[in-house]
């Protein structure tokens, strides 16, 4: 999923990976409905990049949908070693798309109901993409400035960036935006390819080792 100063567009649907990957053998993350945990009222959760950590502090009365999906996707390694495939200055930058043809493949249509809009989209809150109503499943987007123009597009933030916000900012936006309207990656090859797509074409992309929940 994109989103757009202006407007949001549908990523299309993408066939199931031909393998089972070491998560999915696992029974980790292979099975998105069971990963439903009710999270705490406040969280933190730490993100630990190749240029640094950051920490998000959510909210839940904020969104409650969305942190109760972003603290079992973070609890369960959904992140690790997920790629900042969209970094656009003065504007955001996307994550959430796993590194993981198969995993990507479990978690498609695992959207949530969307929440309220209760916080406006300032610089450092956290806050999903979507391509339309209820569509939210695992990609966030930080933003770098106060985008309140997606707050009545139905943008809810539901946490915040508390330390680490240059980190955040000084992340790689030599690609830009996805194509086809800019230089970064094509959605469609990066759920179906992952990070194998990504190392291949878009060998300077950050990404994040590893995401917490900070107890």
């Amino acid at each position: 999923m994109k989103i757009r100063r202006s407007l949001v567009v549908l990523c299309a649907a993408f066939s199931l990976a031909a393998f089972v990957s070491p998560a999915l053998a696992q029974g980790k993350l292979s099975n998105p409905a069971a990963l439903n945990e009710k999270a705490p009222a406040t969280y933190k959760a730490k993100f630990e990049t190749n240029k640094g950590a950051f920490v998000v502090e959510v909210q839940r009365d904020w969104a409650p949908n969305g942190a109760d999906r972003f603290y079992n996707l973070v609890k369960n390694g959904y992140f690790d070693d997920a790629r900042f495939f969209r970094v656009m200055p003065d504007f955001m930058v996307q994550f959430g798309i796993n590194g993981d043809p198969a995993v990507n493949a479990a978690w498609r249509a695992a959207r949530i109901k969307d929440d309220p809009v209760r916080q406006s989209n300032k610089i450092g809150y956290v806050t999903y993409a979507t391509s339309g109503p209820d569509s939210r499943t695992t990609q966030v987007f930080i933003n770098f400035k106060d985008n309140a123009g997606l707050d009545g597009q139905g943008f809810a933030p539901f946490g915040r960036v508390v330390s680490g916000m240059n980190v955040a900012e000084s992340l790689n936006s030599e690609y830009g935006d996805g194509a086809p309207r800019g230089r970064g990656p094509d959605q469609g090859r990066l759920q179906m390819e992952g990070n194998a797509y990504l190392a291949k074409e878009f060998s300077r992309m950050d990404f994040v080792r590893k995401a917490t929940i900070e107890q």
